[in-house]
């Protein structure tokens, strides 16, 4: 299937790291992310210990008193922790700390209860070899049954809840596949038939130059533009399932590196494996990484559960605010008091934005008369004194009132509270391949732009400003940000 180069290639390129160590060891470099589920692992197991030592002990109806006799058994709380070590290493071993894409549920369950058996069975050892006495059995066996229940139950509600989030079509993963052969169609029918796992096929890249002249409609590029079209269709990942010219490949893997695109070969069965290289198995397909992009995943959740916290608190607190706005816009003109729009999001995906209403009800109708006055470089457009604001809406353009309804989008999912403005399918029609790279990240209610170049009618800074923060993102940014929001806001310079 592969030739020996190819495949040799692939072993090197898949080992590429920073610190030269392979993923999913045990003494691997450890992510954020990993400590994330680490820390879950440990209060999980704490809680467990806590309830078995509840049970055991003569139950007290202060949760305090509970502690102040378990501050007579420090013995046993010394080896409560010394299993919630045993836990993290086998957890570790087991590869329970990597992206849960590439295993199955039932493999994921079964591995949580093997690692939780082989802790208990490590730490009955030590407490033997220590002639720990002191140490009911009773409660070592309830602790093993309430983690297991604990951690099998948390997986299991975070994994249904990203399915969930797969199947209304967030945060999916968009997939090419290099060759239509026998391979590339059974991979195909392999991710079509898995869409709770998050692939979704977008089409086949030929590699004898045809394209979409090959005759299969599925066919929609030729590997030597393979990259440029995967950028267009925010494409996460490149499957090779055909062997290929060596220059070739190593040519789209440099590209596809360069434009944080994952690529990825599916050997043979036979020779494939036999050549001992990385296999990740995406459902029952192997498959071997040559290039995987850095994704710094517990950034991004800390980041969403921020935007959660302040999305709650905002609505509530405004909630005053948002009825009198709704009450004026009401009085002011006929109409909704919300508008809705098409906008289109992370990865071109399309979701509806809400606002409160700021023009007449035929606004979109009337902007075809006033084109020639649009006072914005290039694809936006925006005009001073425009006729089609209300009274109502002038005033809430002015201290961004009329944005107040995104705080739903934004607990939604489809937008942030930080990122590059929510564009309209129109102008998404008129970019160009490098201002693509701003729908890379979800769009917030505010973002650099705002802040920086909010009157600038330039269409190149306002690309330029949001390339950037798309590029160097980082949580401080984000909350730096937020601060100058707020100034920008009071000082009323919106239009």
């Amino acid at each position: 299937m592969a030739t020996p180069d190819y495949l040799e290639h692939s072993m090197v390129a898949s080992r590429l790291r920073e610190d030269g160590t392979q993923r999913g060891g045990l003494f691997a470099r450890s992510s954020s992310m990993v400590l994330i589920w680490a820390l879950l692992d440990v209060v999980s197991a704490v809680v467990a210990g806590l309830a078995a030592f509840r049970i055991r002990l003569e139950p007290s109806p202060l949760p305090v008193l509970v502690f102040m006799r378990l501050s007579g058994s420090l013995s046993s709380i010394a080896y409560l922790f010394v299993f919630c070590a045993y836990l993290v290493m086998f957890a570790r071993i087991y590869g329970l700390y990597r992206d849960p894409e590439t295993r199955s549920a039932l493999n994921e369950q079964r591995m949580t209860i093997q690692a939780v058996l082989t802790a208990g069975l490590l730490l009955c050892g030590t407490l033997y070899v220590m002639r720990a006495v002191g140490v009911s059995r009773i409660v070592v066996a309830l602790t093993l049954v309430f983690t297991m229940a604990l951690l099998a139950a948390r997986r299991a509600v975070w994994r249904r809840v990203r399915e969930r989030r797969f199947l209304e079509g967030r945060e999916t993963r968009n997939v090419l596949i290099v060759g239509d052969g026998r391979v590339g169609q059974a991979l195909r029918n392999h991710l079509q038939a898995l869409p709770h796992m998050g692939f979704r096929f977008l089409g086949f890249i030929s590699v004898d130059g045809q394209g979409p002249s090959s005759g299969n409609p599925q066919v929609i590029g030729d590997v030597r533009n393979c990259v440029a079209l995967a950028r267009t269709m925010f494409v996460d990942e490149i499957y090779f399932s055909t062997p290929g010219d060596k220059d070739t490949v190593v040519a789209v893997v440099e590209e596809a590196r360069a434009a944080g695109i994952e690529v990825r070969v599916v050997p043979d069965l036979y020779d494939g494996l036999a050549w001992n290289a990385p296999v990740e198995y995406i459902g029952q397909f192997p498959t071997i990484p040559l290039h995987r992009r850095e994704f710094p995943r517990s950034a991004f959740v800390l980041k969403r559960t921020i935007d959660l916290i302040v999305c709650v608190l905002a609505l509530l607190l405004l909630a005053p605010v948002a009825l009198t706005i709704a009450v004026l816009i009401k009085l002011d003109s006929p109409g909704p008091v919300i508008y809705k729009a098409n906008r289109i999001g992370r990865k071109g995906r399309l979701f509806r934005c809400t606002k409160f209403r700021t023009m007449v009800v035929d606004a979109e109708v009337l902007r075809e008369d006033l084109t020639h006055r649009n006072e914005r470089d290039g694809v936006l457009f925006k005009m001073s004194n425009d006729p089609r604001v209300t009274r109502v809406g002038a005033w809430l353009r002015k201290y961004s009132l009329d944005e107040l309804p995104q705080l739903w989008n934004v607990l939604a999912g489809d937008m942030s509270l930080v990122g590059p403005r929510p564009p309209l399918a129109s102008e998404v029609e008129r970019y160009n391949l490098s201002h693509l790279r701003r729908l890379d990240v979800l769009p917030g209610m505010t973002g650099l732009w705002q802040v920086e170049a909010r009157q600038d009618p330039s269409f190149d800074h306002y690309i330029s400003l949001d390339t950037a923060y798309v590029e160097n993102w980082s949580l401080l940014l984000d909350l730096r940000i937020l601060a100058r929001t707020v100034g920008v806001v009071l000082s009323g310079t919106g239009s």
